[in-house]
């Protein structure tokens, strides 16, 4: 091959030729279309990045809808196959709710007001009363709106805040319950050094811990359900947001989830009712040493408001555990009159039995009425 110029390029003909004769002929063709080649590279190079900038917009698009279907609107349940008397059952529901607040708030505000009051057995019953103030208003909204409006519906975002508190304000009394377990040990073990053990610093410290406990443990077991999608039903078996009733209508992987919010149960009411067994087993053993029946009677006279309290707080605890788990065949309605049980009895009980139990408190709501009387 013979190479030939033909408007500024050459071709090869099928003629002997040598090879750097061809070589250079091919050198020459390329340098030539170098400014074609570019300007074609730079023309499919906008093509393309404009192809991917329209692909990265129809996939945040996607992306946007795929993440609000993530965030569905739940609607809470009354009590099933009585709906036609929500109105009538709102009626001791409403009770309920009144007596649990102006008792709660009334044992906060003796405690905080009578000097004789500031120790530390009753600063641990302020505490609880302050715990069983915040749970009545974490449920009250969507129980009496339920009962009253059929308010049915509550956003995702909503639903986590409310199952947060309600959560931290169960464990508080818990952990509540647990020292003030310890108090009565402390009480009736070592009397003469009670007051130096349990000091206000201490009190407050203990206060802190219970407070930051249940945040701690909390608030990764509401986040993890933010990656969770729901593309099942969205009806709640409650008249109120609870964590594995929220779980159970994921149609992802709850794995992890369910394990730790078994490993929260764990750590929080149980290890809590095996150490306030533990107490009590320490306080009986300690009663038991006192020399006269009086004094012995006095002594565990003491823990019977507390004994009480724990009673109310775990019996419903326990009694939910076993119809979710072992009442497949029950009503529909017992698991949520349970619930409701669980979360309205003991904030209502407990002012009731420090009032009738605890003759301090009787006297300081005694001296309250009469200053109240005096100046009507």
């Amino acid at each position: 091959m013979n190479p030939r110029n033909t408007g500024g390029s050459c071709e090869l003909e099928p003629t002997h030729t040598s090879l750097p004769e061809a070589i250079v002929c091919i050198s020459s063709q390329l340098c030539i279309n170098d400014a074609t080649l570019t300007a074609r590279i730079t023309t499919d190079t906008m093509a393309l990045l404009g192809a991917v900038n329209h692909l990265q917009k129809i996939l945040d698009e996607d992306y946007l809808s795929n993440f609000s279907s993530t965030l569905p609107t739940f609607l809470l349940t009354g009590i099933p196959g009585l709906e036609w008397a929500h109105t009538w059952i709102s009626i001791p529901f409403c009770c309920l709710y009144l007596t649990a607040l102006s008792g709660n708030t009334l044992i906060l505000f003796i405690v905080l007001t009578e000097p004789s009051l500031h120790q530390p057995m009753y600063y641990f019953l302020s505490m609880l009363s302050t715990a069983d103030i915040g749970l009545c208003f974490s449920t009250l909204v969507t129980v009496l709106g339920i009962f009253w409006v059929n308010a049915q519906e509550i956003s995702f975002n909503a639903c986590l805040s409310q199952m947060f508190f309600i959560h931290l304000f169960t464990f508080m009394k818990s952990s509540v319950l647990l020292a003030m377990a310890f108090d009565r040990f402390v009480a009736i073990s070592n009397p003469l050094r009670y007051a130096t053990i349990l000091t206000h610093t201490r009190i407050a410290q203990i206060g802190l811990a219970v407070i930051t406990r249940g945040t701690v443990i909390l608030t990764p077991l509401v986040l993890l359900l933010k990656r969770l999608s729901f593309c099942h039903s969205h009806v709640l078996h409650h008249s109120y947001c609870f964590h594995p009733d929220v779980m159970k209508l994921s149609c992802s992987d709850t794995t992890i989830n369910s394990v730790f919010g078994l490993t929260e149960i764990i750590s929080t009411a149980e290890v809590d009712s095996v150490f306030i067994l533990l107490s009590y087993v320490l306080i009986i053993r300690s009663v038991l040493n006192i020399a006269s029946p009086e004094e012995r009677k006095k002594a565990f006279s003491t823990c019977i408001s507390h004994i009480t309290a724990v009673a109310i707080f775990y019996i419903p605890l326990i009694s939910l555990s076993f119809v979710h788990r072992f009442g497949k065949h029950a009503p529909s309605y017992v698991p949520t009159l349970i619930a409701n049980v669980y979360l309205l009895i003991p904030p209502v009980m407990n002012p009731i039995i420090y009032s009738v139990k605890t003759k301090p408190i009787q006297k300081a709501m005694l001296k309250l009425l009469h200053f109240k009387g005096t100046h009507f």
